[in-house]
């Protein structure tokens, strides 16, 4: 269920419980809340303005009680240009789009941009989560640091900088966690070449072990 964000919709039906998170973030950022969609007795899914990303956590914590954080990372909404895992190693590469498709690639809530980031946050004593999200903007490629809101953000920001190139403002220490620091590029992006599987087919593909019990199980062989 998408829920519309004009004035005169104030009153969301299926779940109070999931429209008072929705409520209170546009009471409180109005239009740079940009979208939400509610799954009634299950989910929330918000995206905010870049601008309002730290905000919006504040409002979150303080507003709606969520006081657990849950994780943050980042999402690359381009098609891969390698394929996927499932394809056949043996068979012609096919022809590949790496066109982003606004509002069908980009999830729940949508989306404008290549990258955005994400977070979930929970509300311990009443039992809900909230995944929140924000499109990162092409040209600053950063958002605001959530680690004064949620602590534990701290080295959720450094992977996500690390694996993806996005930059939190504000953050104490955006060193590398896995890589060397003269690393370059960024692993989980989409159009990062894993050499490893450009090299031989990827193993859960090619050769696989059948499982006990099978039909080629090797039963009563020699």
């Amino acid at each position: 269920m998408v829920v519309p964000l004009s004035d005169d919709t104030l009153a969301l039906p299926g779940d109070a419980l999931r429209e008072g998170v929705v409520s209170a973030l546009r009471e409180a950022l109005g239009a740079q809340l940009l979208d939400s969609l509610i799954k009634p007795n299950d989910d929330v899914w918000v995206r905010v303005s870049a601008e309002a990303w730290q905000q919006a956590g504040r409002v979150l914590r303080d507003t709606v009680g969520c006081d657990y954080f849950c994780f943050l990372s980042g999402l690359d909404w381009l098609p891969s240009p390698f394929g996927k895992g499932e394809d056949d190693p043996t068979a012609p590469a096919p022809e590949r789009s790496t066109e982003i498709v606004p509002k069908i690639e980009p999830g729940y809530a949508g989306g404008s941009t290549r990258f955005q980031v994400f977070a979930r946050v929970t509300n311990l004593a009443k039992h809900f989560g909230v995944t929140i999200k924000a499109d990162v903007p092409d040209d600053s490629f950063a958002v605001d640091s959530w680690v004064s809101v949620y602590a534990g953000a701290n080295w959720h920001e450094r992977e996500c900088h690390e694996m993806f190139g996005i930059g939190f403002a504000g953050h104490p220490d955006l060193r590398n966690m896995y890589l060397p620091t003269d690393f370059e590029g960024h692993p989980l992006r989409k159009d990062f070449p894993l050499l490893a599987r450009m090299v031989k087919p990827w193993p859960g593909i090619a050769d696989v072990e059948p499982l006990p019990g099978g039909d080629d199980d090797g039963e009563g062989e020699a």
